[in-house]
């Protein structure tokens, strides 16, 4: 009877194992559930930092912008400031990452109430900041910090906080030569595949172990070029992290908003209404550039109620804001980025209640007060769903004692609270029109937080 049992156990244990094979066919790797840490951690940071750190003008394609189209604002100011025979690669010897300590990085990070991290391993320039052995002295390992980055802040990140660790890889480069030889073929040749960007990324995934692989600069040749499906086949079987690695949607021509992961669409992609599929907002703190620029004006960062609104709207929609700070070629990330960081971390202690892990509700945003925005949080007892929660984000203080929701219904067991606020919040329901709260008056010295405050509604009845 026990061996019988034994049998049977294996059985179905090879039964599973066999149903969770994905094949490299995009129905089968749509398919894949998405980890649900991801949907819980609602926030992660971007790094963008490389060789384009160190003109740091203009933004990250500054090499293509002086090279491949000839941009005049950035050739007047290389002729302006470098000799003439000054090339691309001699800024890599200026990227002297000194003050590059990823023990503080990971503080700052961790601080911002952020859950996951990308920082970005290679972008399309093709300098590696990592020791790889596709990129022959075109790494941070070889020239300027002389120093695996990515495993320095990889260490840090897991030794001392508690985030995820993804890494973003560009799949082509501006100027190498394979590269811009496979495209003159028309993409029938694959050297620069075989030979270069995809054994790094196998590269990165085996000896890095990434929870996110953040995929960017396919949009010129379609996926089997890249051999995409063949990658994600392999990173959601066998690779190290295949259990728990989440990744997005650039892998090919069509793929964006389309197939991987979740979707990004395009950057800083925020449709304010809800989306069927998981997505990302990726932006930056800079409004027009994700690499540092020591010419940005303070007017060019956006403003720490433009940040909690665009977050606030993207959680609302069902998506995750990933958030990109930009640092300057020594390593000392700016106050400006810090500032920003550990305020949002500051509003997310109070507020962070209905954001992390919640739902998009069944209205986003409230049609009687503008500027109200929603998430939902179900209520299960003993594993058995028993009602919901609704958090209003009110963007605005009220400036009258009442604050009236045209979007949740209550109940006889409906309370209101105001996050970070002891006192006591009355209302009146309104039956199927929504309830009107009274606005508690708060003095300054009992403020729950400076910006967007959050109302919690339980046991809404819709």
């Amino acid at each position: 009877m026990a061996n019988k049992a034994i049998c049977l156990i294996l059985i179905s244990l090879l039964f599973v194992g066999v149903e969770l094979i994905y094949q490299p066919t995009w129905e089968s790797l749509d398919s894949r559930p998405l980890p649900s840490w991801y949907d819980e951690a609602k926030l992660g940071i971007f790094i963008h930092w490389g060789v384009f750190s160190v003109p740091s003008y203009s933004s990250e394609w500054f090499w293509w912008n002086w090279k491949g189209v000839a941009t005049p604002a950035i050739l007047e100011f290389m002729k302006t400031n470098y000799r003439p025979d000054f090339t691309y690669a001699d800024f890599a010897e200026q990227f002297t990452a000194e003050f590059f300590e990823p023990a503080q990085w990971a503080e700052l990070f961790q601080s911002s109430g952020a859950k996951y991290i990308v920082f970005v391993s290679k972008h399309h320039e093709g300098f590696s900041n990592y020791k790889s052995k596709y990129s022959f002295n075109w790494n941070s390992v070889s020239v300027g910090p002389k120093r695996d980055i990515v495993a320095d802040l990889a260490e840090a990140i897991r030794s001392n906080t508690d985030l995820k660790f993804g890494m973003y890889h560009s799949r082509y480069e501006w100027f190498n030569p394979l590269y811009l030889a496979d495209k003159k073929s028309g993409f029938k040749t694959q050297d620069f595949v075989n030979d270069k960007t995809l054994a790094e990324l196998y590269e990165l995934v085996k000896t890095y172990k990434p929870e996110i692989v953040w995929s960017d600069g396919d949009w010129e040749a379609p996926d089997t070029y890249w051999k995409s499906k063949e990658f994600l086949a392999w990173l959601y079987n066998e690779s190290p992290v295949n259990a728990t690695v989440v990744t997005n949607d650039r892998w090919g021509q069509g793929c964006s908003c389309k197939h991987g992961g979740f979707y990004t669409c395009s950057d800083r992609y925020n449709p304010k209404m809800l989306q069927k599929h998981k997505f990302e907002n990726a932006m930056t703190i800079d409004k027009y550039s994700w690499g540092f620029r020591r010419n940005a004006r303070l007017r060019d960062y956006l403003t720490m109620e433009e940040l909690l609104q665009t977050f606030i709207t993207t959680v609302s929609c069902g998506g995750n804001m990933l958030m990109n700070v930009g640092p300057p070629k020594h390593g000392h990330i700016s106050p400006i980025f810090e500032e920003r960081l550990r305020e949002l971390g500051a509003w997310l202690k109070v507020n962070g209640e209905g954001i992390y892990s919640s739902k998009p509700w069944t209205y986003q945003n409230d049609t009687m007060t503008p500027g109200v925005w929603y998430t939902m949080k179900p209520i299960s007892f003993e594993g058995n769903y028993v009602g919901k929660d609704v958090y209003a984000f009110v963007f605005d203080w009220p400036s009258t004692p009442t604050l009236s929701l045209a979007k949740p219904i209550a109940t006889p067991s409906t309370k209101v609270n105001l996050l970070g606020y002891a006192g006591a919040i009355s209302f009146k329901a309104r039956g199927s029109q929504g309830l009107d709260i009274t606005v508690p008056y708060i003095s300054p010295a009992t403020v729950p937080c400076k910006y967007m405050w959050t109302f919690k509604i339980s046991n809404v009845a819709n």
